[in-house]
């Protein structure tokens, strides 16, 4: 995480599902975000662009098809947050660590599965099965995404979807908000699951130097 002015922030999920999950700060069940990153379909778009859920003829699809409707670009950002808030509610009270907000959990995990699978099934119904004999695996390719107007919000609840399948949960990590970090979701591949931080440059570092401060406050010691 970076600070909430600067619009590039690290990439820590692991997975493209988590990285949308991250894409507000901080994250807590039932909390208001301080900082949202994905405001307009443009930052979308870059954002899309920079963890390679789109190419370079996937980008300029969109952004041409944005640009001449831009009420299309508004539907696909309000289906790409949908789907975002649906994983999290799904995903965040099984992730260790995860925090939950003063006011609570408003949103039920009944519905946040429903969500998903509304998404899923139109994503589903705009994608093509494409026999590929050439292929060394399989005999056909699956393409998600024909259509650029929803190409961005379909290839993500696929994914969102497959994560909910397919996710070891003993992996599955909230940067630790109570000691001062950021409530992003992370798969901890780490060789032996020590990973704690959602980056030890961002957050780890913060709560080290908060530590550090209050140990000397509690002491009498002075910084230098």
């Amino acid at each position: 995480m970076t600070d909430s002015s600067h619009a590039e922030f690290r990439i820590v999920g692991g997975h493209p599902a988590l990285d949308l999950v991250n894409t507000v700060s901080p994250r807590l069940r039932g909390g208001e975000p301080a900082h949202d990153y994905l405001t307009s379909p443009a930052e979308l778009l870059a954002w899309s662009r920079r963890i390679e859920l789109v190419d370079l003829r996937d980008y300029s699809a969109v952004e041409g098809t944005w640009r001449s409707a831009p009420e299309l670009a508004a539907k696909a950002l309000g289906a790409t947050l949908e789907i975002r808030e649906a994983t999290y509610d799904v995903l965040a009270p099984r992730a260790e660590s995860a925090a939950v907000a003063v006011d609570g959990v408003k949103r039920t995990e009944a519905s946040a599965f429903e969500r998903l699978m509304l998404r899923w099934s139109a994503a589903a119904a705009r994608s093509m099965l494409i026999p590929d004999p050439a292929r060394s695996r399989g005999v056909a390719e699956l393409v998600v995404g024909t259509s650029p107007a929803q190409l961005i919000p379909d290839r993500l609840v696929v994914a969102a979807v497959e994560l909910v399948r397919t996710v070891e949960l003993r992996q599955l990590r909230a940067c630790p908000v109570a000691d001062g970090g950021c409530g992003w979701l992370f798969l901890d591949r780490s060789r032996n699951h020590s990973r704690r931080w959602c980056a030890m440059e961002d957050c780890g570092t913060r709560a080290k130097i908060r530590k550090l401060g209050e140990r000397r406050r509690a002491t009498g010691v002075r910084p230098d």
